[in-house]
């Protein structure tokens, strides 16, 4: 068997539609109308195809993988692991990969992967060493108890509050409330702007007492000293990876002990085999792996699935439950949460094929994002100031209780 060609479908993902308490500050899609979803079709000479998805800034990722697709031609796609290795020395000149370089990866070696299962007749997960489990739980976003309430409905035992800038903590008691001991909750804090260590910490104080699964990206990711000083500070699970490629990329996450839970981005980790050795790695520190997808396709979804069923240290998947109703129709089968938890593929390969005429009805418009003066993202009036990081002013008003 022999690669053919490599096309790339690039869409940009539509508006969410008005679901209350969704809490987004930063337009119609969460995203200020940036989101794009970039899937991958390796094809062969057996008239085999694989599907892939890239994420990690999709519009570039696109050129890369054209890019790659020229080292592919005439390749055996059932060499995974050695084509990969092969792409991943063929770009080395240009420095080291980040997102984009590992999304490119993501895509293509998700499609490889579902070539070989197809041609053996199995799903990737028994390729991965069998599965642990036939169902994955998931977890939703929510800002407000209706919300909470919603997803509650249909069976999700995990519930995330997700920020922009400063953390609410009058938002996530609330959420917490609303759901009682038997929904996990957590805290998302990503930025920008992010915090700072000092900030960090006096929030994360408050959420101990909230007993929730952990603390998403308190600090910037490019600063695992402060991520550290969190850690060592507070007596709540951290999480953090998702803007992160590569194990290379992940491993002082895990060799520093910095989180409890890894959350690689199926689409830009750089592939479902460095997610299985991310997992392992993280398996011998006892931390567990929930990975992210908040912004992913549902491509990159099912290849989480099989990775999450053949791992010992599973912990949930994210899963954004009504963020288009385009996820449903762009690919086939399209998946759904059944008493909180997605099923595991049985179909060979992935188990999912790409819905071509139905992708090219949107096509891709922009893909970086704007940041209003919405009085969430930033300090009031310094929106213009476009600050990566800001020390919060008006802490008194942002922490509950402190001053009660």
């Amino acid at each position: 068997m022999k690669i053919t060609g490599v096309e790339t479908h690039l869409l940009q993902v539509g508006a969410r539609p008005a679901v209350p308490g969704l809490g987004t500050s930063r337009g119609a899609d969460g995203h200020g109308g940036s989101r794009n979803w970039l899937f991958v079709r390796v094809l062969t000479d057996e008239g085999i195809h694989g599907v892939g998805e890239g994420s990690g800034w999709p519009r570039v990722v696109r050129a890369a993988v054209e890019d790659y697709a020229n080292l592919l031609i005439g390749e055996d796609p059932r060499d995974v692991d050695r084509l990969w290795h092969k792409l991943y020395l063929g770009s080395m000149g240009h420095g080291l990969l980040g997102t984009v370089g590992g999304g490119a990866l993501s895509a293509i070696e998700m499609a490889l992967w579902d070539i070989k299962g197809k041609a053996l007749g199995l799903p990737v997960w028994q390729l991965l060493g069998g599965r642990f489990r036939d169902r994955i739980p998931v977890y939703g976003h929510a800002k407000t108890p209706e919300r909470a309430r919603e997803l509650m409905a249909l069976g999700i035992k995990g519930v995330k509050v997700g920020f922009t800038g400063a953390v609410d903590i009058d938002a996530v008691a609330a959420v917490r409330d609303a759901v009682g001991s038997e929904v996990d909750v957590m805290v998302d804090a990503h930025g920008p702007s992010w915090m700072t260590p000092q900030d960090a910490i006096l929030v994360g104080r408050e959420l101990e007492q909230l007993d929730i699964l952990f603390y998403e990206d308190p600090v910037a990711p490019e600063n695992l000293d402060a991520l550290e000083r969190v850690r060592d500070a507070l007596d709540v699970p951290i999480a953090a990876g998702e803007r992160v490629a590569t194990l290379w990329g992940m491993r002082p996450y895990i060799e520093r002990d910095l989180v409890d839970v890894i959350q690689p981005d199926t689409g830009r980790a750089g592939g479902i085999t460095q997610m299985r050795k991310m997992a392992a790695m993280a398996e011998a520190h006892f931390i567990t792996m929930a990975p992210h997808s908040g912004s992913l396709g549902p491509v990159a979804e099912f290849a989480a699935l099989h990775v999450m069923a053949s791992i010992p240290n599973a912990l949930m998947l994210e899963r954004v439950e009504f963020d288009w109703p385009g996820r449903a129709e762009v690919v086939a089968p399209a998946l759904r949460t059944v008493d909180g938890c997605l099923p595991v593929p049985d179909a060979p390969g992935l188990g999912v094929d790409l819905m071509l005429e139905e992708i090219a009805k949107h096509p891709s418009v922009r893909n970086v994002a704007t940041f209003p003066d919405d009085g969430q993202a930033f300090e009031p009036g310094t929106a213009a100031e476009h600050n990566y990081f800001q020390t919060r002013r008006a802490r008194a008003r942002r922490l509950r209780g402190r001053w009660e």
